[in-house]
């Protein structure tokens, strides 16, 4: 395990990463700037370290290379969101074909960004990840449950959710994305708009994400998900929720 440096001062100063970085040089780098930005970093070089890490002191924000030695950057992924569905997880693959980077939010990242990629880039991946995870959970302080059409039931305190009385489990992106269309029934969203309002950025070449949450989103909670009544397509345009809301 490579020791992080001393923390810098700065607003984010109490926000824990974890990198998860094979490469060392690489590593190095994206550490100091990652501290840089204000926040505490711990560098670890493999998946097994990556989870004894996790298990001994809980992190933020993962930043998680996919091609580990051992056990790989999918497979922690995947063993997070058994154990702790919270934790941020951005993802960092040279990977950069479309089934590949889908294959990554589907196990449960939140994010990825391929390599190369601009350190200017990845702190403001980072940025926007803590920016809309905090905006969310202010606004569901406020909130209280809502149910819909389809005996869905959203609870954004609890951050959970129930399809016809049974618990459903959502990642922190899903539930985000579920919880921004059941706010705004019937409103229609390009995918650039979900980028924005759910992801804190916009970028073209990163709108198949949204297709990929919204593809997991109406597996889960969807009675027949190839003919979706509460999450449809409005074509040419974008997504909307179809359901009714209920007092």
């Amino acid at each position: 395990m490579i020791p992080s440096h001393d923390r810098p001062p700065g607003t984010h100063a109490r926000r824990r990463v974890l990198l998860v970085e094979d490469e060392l040089e690489l590593g190095r780098v994206v550490l100091r700037h990652v501290q840089d930005a204000g926040y505490e970093v711990e560098h670890v070089t493999s998946g097994e370290a990556a989870l004894r890490a996790l298990a001994e002191r809980p992190a933020d924000l993962v930043l998680l290379d996919l091609m580990l030695p051992g056990i790989d950057g999918l497979e922690v992924c995947r063993r997070l969101r058994t154990q702790r569905d919270s934790t941020l997880v951005l993802m960092l693959t040279a990977r950069s074909t479309e089934p590949e980077k889908v294959l990554g939010l589907e196990t449960g990242a939140d994010d990825y960004l391929a390599k190369p990629f601009g350190l200017q880039e990845l702190i403001a991946r980072v940025r926007a990840l803590f920016r809309r995870a905090d905006a969310l959970a202010g606004s569901d302080e406020t909130d209280g449950p809502v149910r819909a059409d389809g005996d869905l039931r959203v609870d954004p305190r609890a951050r959970e959710v129930w399809i016809r009385g049974q618990p459903v489990s959502l990642t922190r992106k899903e539930f985000d994305l579920l919880w921004h269309f059941v706010r705004n029934p019937g409103r229609v969203y390009s995918r650039a708009q979900l980028l924005d309002a759910v992801w804190g950025y916009t970028q073209e070449s990163d709108e198949h994400a949204v297709n990929c949450h919204i593809n997991r989103l109406r597996a889960k909670i969807e009675a027949v998900p190839s003919e979706p009544t509460l999450l449809v397509t409005v074509w040419g345009v974008g997504y909307k929720f179809a359901g009714r809301i209920h007092p």
